[in-house]
């Protein structure tokens, strides 16, 4: 079973592709079999019926190992999958409100938020402010500010309030449980 990679497939170079003068090469159990010419190192390779992949090619010699390389390249996608699939993706999701919000929105908004914060994503809080209300930059404060205090049991805050635009914005991601 002698392997030939296809260009632009992968990272790792395979046997006939293997140009350098001499390698060090290290057999399929991790053993050191020494610096050798890259033909001998090809030789041993088809002798026990292997393949043999450049490794570290930056290395002084460049560093070549004895593995079947269809096996290699399953386990290194099997792996690599299994990394995606432990990943955790935090969305930042929005919550839009304006300077002269009531109580009642006002609430439903911060169920909603901790909801959020509780799934592990961050929460981007905004004030919108229209026409005149633009005069009145401290009420959207005071309402980000209470925001933030009704769900510092959830979330902590990502620095103060910033405006953007017509926006005023907080950003509070959610606190690790343990």
């Amino acid at each position: 079973m002698f392997y030939i990679a296809e260009k632009g497939k992968n990272d790792y170079l395979v046997n006939e592709q293997i140009r350098f003068p001499e390698v060090r090469l290290v057999s399929d159990d991790g053993g050191m079999l020494g610096i050798m010419s890259a033909r001998e190192a090809l030789g041993i390779a088809e002798q026990k019926n292997l393949d043999l992949v450049l490794i570290s090619p930056n290395a002084k010699p460049p560093v070549c190992k004895l593995i079947d390389y269809g096996k290699f390249m399953f386990e290194r996608a099997k792996k690599e999958k299994e990394i995606k699939k432990n990943q955790k993706i935090v969305e930042v999701k929005e919550i839009r409100m304006t300077p002269k919000i009531e109580d009642h929105d006002f609430g439903f908004k911060t169920k909603n938020a901790m909801k959020f914060l509780k799934e592990g994503n961050k929460v981007k809080a905004s004030v919108r402010f229209r026409g005149r209300e633009m005069a009145h930059l401290s009420l959207g404060e005071k309402v980000l500010i209470e925001f933030a205090d009704a769900l510092k049991e959830f979330g902590a805050v990502e620095g103060n309030p910033k405006m953007e635009g017509r926006n005023m914005s907080i950003m509070i991601h959610p606190i690790e449980n343990k």
